[in-house]
Order: C-alpha cells, then sequence, then structure tokens
C-alpha cells in the first residue's frame, strides 16, 4: 500500500509539469470550443481526488487534532481562496500558458508570500501531520516545491496560441 500511496501523491506532479512546459498539446487536445483552464481544473480535481485517497490510505485520524492543526489548517485554506478569488479559474489554472490575459494582482497575499497557493496548500498538508505519515507528507510538499520551480521560469514564447 505504501508505494501505491506515494505514486498516488506524486501522480499530478508530472502532469502540471508537462502542461507548464508543453501547454500548445493541451490546448490542442481540448479542442475548439473548450476553456483548456476549465478543462484542466476538471483534471486537476480528479488528481487532487486520488492524491486525497492516497493519504487516507494510509493515515490513522483520531478526535481531537493537535492545536496546532486549526490555525495551520485555516490559514492555508485561507491563502487558496483569496488566490483563486483574486485570480479566477483561469489564473489558478495555467490560463497565462494557454493564451490567457490574465490581470496583474498585487493585493494580499500577492506582494507579501511569494507562490501563495502553494504556501496555503503546504500549511494545509503540514496541519496534517499527525494523521499522515511524515513521508507521505514530504513527498507532497516536495512536489509542490518542484512545482515552484518550474513555474518560477516562464518563457512568454512558448505559451499556448488559442484555438478559434
Amino acid at each position: 500500500m505504501g508505494i501505491a500511496a506515494a505514486i498516488g501523491v506524486l501522480s499530478p506532479f508530472p502532469v502540471y509539469y508537462y502542461l507548464w512546459n508543453w501547454p500548445q498539446s493541451w490546448v490542442d487536445f481540448c479542442g475548439r470550443g473548450r476553456d483548456p483552464s476549465k478543462v484542466m481544473a476538471y483534471f486537476a480535481h480528479l488528481l487532487k481526488l486520488l492524491q486525497f485517497i492516497s493519504l487516507f490510505s494510509v493515515s490513522a485520524f483520531h478526535w481531537p487534532p493537535p492545536f496546532y492543526f486549526w490555525p495551520l489548517f485555516a490559514f492555508g485554506q485561507f491563502l487558496n481562496f483569496r488566490v483563486y478569488q483574486l485570480l479566477g479559474e483561469a489564473g489558478t489554472y495555467y490560463g497565462v500558458r494557454f493564451g490567457k490575459t490574465i490581470p496583474w494582482v498585487t493585493e494580499f497575499p500577492f506582494g507579501v508570500i511569494k507562490d501563495p497557493q502553494y504556501v496555503g496548500s503546504i500549511m494545509s498538508l503540514l496541519a496534517c501531520i499527525s494523521w499522515v505519515p511524515f513521508q507521505y507528507i514530504l513527498l507532497w510538499v516536495l512536489g509542490y516545491v518542484f512545482m515552484i520551480h518550474v513555474e518560477s521560469k516562464e518563457d512568454p514564447s512558448t505559451r499556448a496560441k488559442p484555438l478559434h
């Protein structure tokens, strides 16, 4: 079960790496009349479900959670919600790589926290460390750190051309 759980936790990151580096192939795959960011959002939710099932398969839950759970989880989810609120679906799901224009945002948490969506997700994962074995949390966090690195280098010449 441990290897399957590790594969499930890591499964989204090669997909995101591919989409970031070769966005035109995703736009072509989605086809005309379909929003590549929306399709990516649906697919990302499916991958996230796979990650959660993988974590649940190796977790041991108890109640009440430790004292640090609530502040870490709440602030992590606040950051994720705020990023989605400011950027919308297209901004959250690689819209800029798919040829969309995303407005530049400087409101909190942008300008204060670098990569707030990943910081929020990492905080939420760390909140669950009393329930989930450390190695699975570490794998997921390393996946996020990998994506932070990948997304820090954006070459505008490799952006997808929208299909009309």
